[in-house]
């Protein structure tokens, strides 16, 4: 009985996915371009690069001052 109920409510939200889920995509991207470049989710992610050259850097100086001191 309670298959009965769930199938149709599963239907019907993967419908109202496939519906609307490429416009909320489209609506949360054009939000995410109006937001301004120094706000922290999108500066992380405009600059991911740099972001992982600087933990690069850091680890490769850690590994250094470890290799010196040990």
């Amino acid at each position: 009985m309670k298959l009965l109920c769930v199938v149709p409510l599963v239907v019907g939200a993967a419908l109202l996915v496939r519906r609307f889920g490429p416009e909320m995509g489209e609506v949360c991207e054009r939000a995410f371009d109006k937001m301004p470049d120094c706000f922290p989710p999108k500066w992380a992610y405009l600059n991911i690069t740099a972001i992982r050259e600087q933990n690069e850097r850091i680890i490769r100086l850690v590994e250094e001052h470890m290799k010196a001191s040990g």
